[in-house]
């Protein structure tokens, strides 16, 4: 289809003429395509950049399209690096931004009256729960990641859990598929549902979140470590946005009681993530920590999209899956 190969419309159209009218000259083309012969020769600067038109003698264009399957080998080729060094551009602002984030968490958590104010410590982030608990009056909606929970952390909670539940507070928890193929995790979760919460999954989460009654949300400091501190969040603008976002993900997300759908792009869901999350230039492990699973299965997972897509590694597994529509 004209316009899909990422070369621009008219270069594009003349790499095209040329391959269908290899004789023509540059005044040829421009009348048969109708362009100004300086849009002709410029597009014949581009392409010759790209390689995919060569100096020839023997035509009146001094020069030759290459074949179309050279021709798209090396498109693919220098496609795929671009791709591969823009993930690694946004992996290092990803760095970065988390280093400044902890560099200066001492300084938010000393400006008094803060709305984005941060705790340091497991005990800390213990003593802001109780708060939550304690306080919350009508909801309380939580992004339960990391997959299976240990036994003492799920007997823990049941207390409060009943507690909240007999105050007629609404629960609605969202957790990870994964918790779906582990026994202890998935009793919790339906004796949640049997006491009166709402429980729904889905294939990934983006961090561990609480938030009650729109008034008040506790968000992981760090994703890779959720008991190394906290922010806790007051202000009403990103109070607003976290809670468009736990609805919109709760749309999205299956009911426990339901077998998660089947992907779009006929992939397994886990899989079809793990190619959301490899577009992203995440890592197997943070790819692990978001599906709540082992890196070892994470490391399946992506495998196995590149083995779907028919590609050589990841960046071409990228490539491929945004060809068939899978990603944007």
């Amino acid at each position: 289809m004209p316009g899909q190969l990422g070369l621009g419309p008219v270069a594009e159209a003349v790499y095209r003429a040329m391959l269908a009218r290899p004789d023509d000259s540059v005044k040829e083309m421009a009348d048969r395509l109708g362009l100004p012969d300086a849009d002709v020769r410029a597009a014949l600067d581009s392409l010759t950049q790209l390689t995919l038109v060569r100096s020839s003698p023997d035509t009146s264009l001094g020069a030759r399209a290459v074949s179309p399957p050279l021709g798209m080998q090396i498109l693919l080729s220098s496609q795929e690096a671009e791709v591969a060094a823009q993930q690694q551009r946004l992996e290092k602002t990803r760095i970065a931004a988390a280093q400044l984030i902890a560099d200066y968490a001492h300084v938010q958590s000393a400006i008094p009256g803060l709305e984005l104010q941060y705790v340091e410590g497991v005990q800390a982030i213990r003593d802001y729960l109780e708060l939550f608990n304690s306080e919350v009056q009508e909801e309380f909606l939580t992004f339960a990641p990391g997959g299976p929970q240990t036994v003492e952390n799920m007997e823990a909670s049941k207390p409060l859990n009943l507690q909240l539940l007999g105050r007629g507070v609404r629960m609605r928890t969202i957790y990870v598929d994964s918790i779906r193929r582990d026994g202890p995790t998935l009793a919790h979760a339906n004796w949640l549902q049997e006491q009166g919460a709402s429980v729904r999954t889905v294939p990934a989460l983006p961090n561990r979140m609480i938030l009650i009654d729109q008034r008040m949300a506790l968000v992981a400091a760090d994703a890779n470590d959720t008991s190394a501190g906290a922010y806790i969040v007051s202000g009403p603008g990103l109070l607003a946005m976290l809670s468009t976002l736990f609805d919109y993900i709760w749309q999205e997300a299956t009911p426990l009681s339901e077998p998660p759908p089947p992907a779009p792009s006929g992939l397994p869901r886990a899989q079809e993530e793990a190619m959301r999350l490899m577009a992203q230039g995440r890592t197997d492990e943070s790819i692990a920590r978001s599906l709540g699973v082992s890196v070892r299965t994470a490391r399946r997972l992506t495998n196995g999209v590149i083995t779907s897509l028919d590609a050589r590694n990841r960046f071409q597994a990228g490539v491929h899956a945004v060809q068939r529509g899978y990603l944007a």
